[in-house]
């Protein structure tokens, strides 16, 4: 007799649901145990990370806040993984957009107020898009590996980033940092209610997520896409122009993270810095894994990762543990995650030899 391990024909819905329970029941064992070595007090250590990020109607909006930048970059890979096109490129992206949209208010300027904001939108969308489509057509021109491509543009498109903002026309005068001046408060994103910091950045990441769903499950492109992403070989004899495809695809990707960097400079920080982004691009990576792709499972997963940012900082101030135990506790919770997603696509039997 012997272990084989073999691809389900079909995701088991009995094995979903108790991969699930396996990896939240592991994770709060490990990481209690994590915790329970470092001195901390368990029970103290979980209430504050939860009312930390749960807590408080205050608590929840920072959690959606942080979750934002998240589902889009969640997303923006979705879409690209979906056609098996490996875009590592949602961080650079995410500067794109954001210095796209950031240099249409440069020239327009603050005087027409929040009717511009579609147009930064739009540019936002667009910057994302055309350096996630430069990806794809070097890809579909010239079989240039998008890993390659979409990594080394990320130095790219942050070192450009970085002359603007230190010796270029985007610096602040009246700073010592790297960052552009104070966006006027007129064109900053509405706030969803008074009193929180919660803006309509995150109704509109969510209307991407249900938008990209659609699309992939309902649309013609949507099949293209996974029809590619199954089987190219077959594709190309149905059909399929895989190069259309390929640009087509990384033209979305690379357009929603684009929409997350727009949305972080005009409805958070309200000036473009280097520090925008806390890493929000290859989060995503791991956020689209963890949801096996499923861009209405991201909204949930990426909110839990925002309460991982909110909660963690509050756990920390409540017990003393050091930083690097959330960081710790993060990765335990991803691999236990990624482990109960392996157990839904394979499966585990005995075979005679004989």
């Amino acid at each position: 007799m012997s272990l084989t391990i073999e691809k389900r024909l079909a995701p088991s819905k009995k094995w979903m649901v108790l991969s699930i329970l396996f990896a939240l029941v592991g994770s709060a064992i490990a990481s209690a145990l994590l915790l329970r070595v470092t001195g901390a007090d368990v029970g103290v250590a979980f209430a504050a990370f939860f009312d930390g990020a749960f807590g408080s109607s205050r608590a929840i909006n920072k959690t959606l806040l942080r979750a934002t930048p998240l589902i889009l970059t969640g997303i923006a890979v979705t879409v690209a993984f979906r056609a098996k096109i490996w875009n590592i490129g949602a961080e650079g992206q995410l500067y794109a957009g954001a210095m796209a949209s950031y240099w249409i208010y440069f020239i327009i300027g603050p005087d027409i107020g929040l009717f511009i904001l579609p147009v930064l939108f739009l540019a936002g969308f667009a910057g994302g898009g055309l350096y996630g489509g430069l990806a794809g057509f070097l890809k579909s021109r010239f079989q240039v590996n998008e890993v390659l491509t979409t990594v080394m543009l990320n130095y790219v498109i942050t070192y450009f980033m970085s002359y603007m903002l230190v010796s270029g026309p985007w610096r602040d005068p009246a700073s010592y940092y790297a960052q552009t001046p104070r966006i006027d408060k007129s064109v900053w994103l509405p706030k969803i209610m008074s009193g929180n910091k919660l803006h309509i950045g995150f109704i509109i990441a969510v209307l991407c997520a249900i938008a990209v769903y659609i699309m992939l499950t309902r649309s013609s492109l949507g099949y293209e896409i996974r029809a590619v992403g199954h089987n190219t070989r077959t594709s190309m004899f149905k059909g399929i122009n895989i190069g259309r495809t390929a640009i087509l695809v990384m033209l979305i990707s690379g357009g929603l993270a684009g929409l997350a960097g727009m949305i972080e400079v005009f409805g958070v920080s309200h000036r473009l810095s280097a520090e925008i982004s806390h890493g929000y691009g290859f989060t995503g990576i791991i956020i689209a894994m963890l949801a096996i792709l499923n861009p209405i499972a991201i909204i949930f997963v990426a909110i839990l990762f925002g309460a991982f940012y909110v909660g963690g900082l509050t756990m920390q101030v409540a017990t003393g543990v050091p930083s690097v135990i959330t960081s710790a506790i993060e990765a335990i919770i991803l691999l236990l995650f990624l482990s109960a997603s392996t157990l839904t696509r394979f499966q585990i039997t005995w075979k005679d030899k004989t």
